[in-house]
């Protein structure tokens, strides 16, 4: 028994210095490729998108790239004017220059047939194409990386928090914890600068304070369903979220969609249903958190198409940076909440009791939730930030089905065959809907 309690805690410690040294990673390696590449924020927040530096093409007016930034050959041969004192007809008196060394097919461009003119303009084009697939190689590289942890965290998050809510059953007391631990790892990189710092004015913090408060619902439900029912259980009914965002929307925004659209509601509707019917764990309460975590998430992407896509928000907001500025303030307004419904006496009572049952592994279960939870958002960020609606759509869904899998085996969930019937029919249906709105958008 005390070589298995040993070979666990190396395995927490092994996993918590991995996930740190992959955050690291993220900030330097991968930063600095992400930083040559066009950047897309999160649109649900309403980020502004950079574009890239334009190439200059071939023919037509050409544009000249230079910092990041463009402008056109006029404003080049503006600098062409004659200086003062100086006749407008006649050329300054310049230095010689050396003379240049020119390939032959530059020489061919120039004083060459038309038919050579042609060949060396396509090769250059050529050139053009192949540096674009590159860089456009290096970006989906970048994006499955952050895809591929974020599942991964996804998948720690869920496990590591259910097993410190087994002997630690304060909900409130672990979502708070969560979020500030999120604060002490990134406000030690705006202060030593490894990080910008976000700049916001009192005009647009109150700007993002519904967002942050339906952000802080959408976390604060999905931790209090957890703590009343299976993890994989929770996850199908927050597959109904596109459920409370047709609602919100058409009520709100005066959205209305197409037919084919509302159709494939049904079966989330109907699947959620057959798996609640069936699911040995189910109680309202637990059903009522998960959806007021719907109601949080569709919350702030309602907000965030009505209000925050018209203005930008502040200095320095990449994705990155908005996240963490919803987490401080959710943090700052979930706090008198939690010391409210879940006292410190009660808490710290609660501690000493699930450090005596599960010893130096409630611990690291605690530490790793905390790190897995900003991991895990941080890079949905900068992941789904990257991709179009409808891909988004696609690793949304999957990242569901591999969470409640896996949450499946780990805790050994029993699954009746309706309830897996409704799990899948419920998952499927928020696939179709995510696509159906993706091509209503289109038309």
């Amino acid at each position: 028994a005390t070589g298995r309690a040993r070979r666990r805690r190396r395995g927490g410690f092994v996993v918590l210095a991995t996930a740190i040294v992959v955050d690291v990673a993220l900030r330097g390696a991968f930063g600095s490729l992400a930083r040559g590449l066009p950047f897309a924020g999160p649109r649900e927040l309403g980020a502004p998108h950079a574009s890239p530096s334009a190439s200059v093409p071939v023919g037509g007016t050409s544009r000249i790239a230079f910092n990041g930034g463009q402008r056109s050959a006029a404003a080049a041969q503006g600098s062409r004017q004659p200086a003062a004192g100086q006749q407008p007809g006649r050329p300054r008196a310049t230095k010689p220059l050396a003379p240049k060394l020119v390939s032959p097919r530059v020489a061919a461009g120039s004083s060459g047939s038309a038919g050579e003119r042609r060949a060396a303009a396509r090769a250059a084009a050529d050139t053009g194409d192949r540096s674009g697939a590159s860089g456009g190689t290096q970006e989906a590289a970048l994006i499955w990386v952050y895809i591929a942890l974020w599942y991964v965290f996804s998948i720690g998050y869920n496990i590591y928090f259910k097993r410190a809510l087994l002997v630690f059953p304060f909900p409130w007391a672990c979502a708070l914890w969560q979020m500030i631990f999120g604060c002490l790892l990134f406000l030690p990189l705006w202060a030593l600068g490894i990080r910008k710092t976000p700049r916001l004015n009192a005009e647009e913090i109150t700007r993002l304070l519904p967002a942050a408060a339906g952000n802080l619902f959408l976390h604060v439900g999905a931790v209090v369903a957890f703590g009343s029912g299976a993890v994989s259980f929770v996850h199908i009914v927050k597959a109904s979220e596109p459920v409370a965002s047709s609602v919100l929307n058409y009520f709100f925004a005066g959205e209305v969609l197409p037919l084919t659209v509302y159709a494939s509601l049904l079966p989330i509707i109907g699947g959620v249903a057959l798996a609640s019917a069936k699911e040995l764990s189910f109680t309202w309460f637990g059903f009522c958190a998960a959806m007021l975590s719907n109601l949080g998430g569709a919350g702030r992407s309602v907000y965030a198409k009505m209000v925050m896509r018209s203005a930008s928000v502040g200095e320095n907001m990449d994705a990155a940076n908005t996240y963490s500025v919803l987490t401080i303030m959710g943090s700052l307004l979930l706090l008198p909440v939690a010391l409210m419904v879940e006292p410190p006496s009660a808490v710290l009572a609660g501690l000493r009791t699930a450090y005596r049952v599960g010893g130096q592994a409630f611990l690291v279960h605690m530490l790793g939730s905390g790190l897995f939870y900003y991991l895990y958002n941080e890079l949905a960020f900068l992941a789904l930030g990257r991709l179009d609606p409808v891909s988004h759509a696609v690793v949304n869904t999957m990242k569901r089905v591999v969470v409640v899998a896996a949450a499946i085996l780990v805790f050994r969930t029993p699954v009746s065959l309706l309830g897996g019937i409704g799990s899948t029919v419920a998952v499927a249906g928020t696939l179709m809907y995510s696509l159906a709105k993706g091509r209503a958008s289109k038309a």
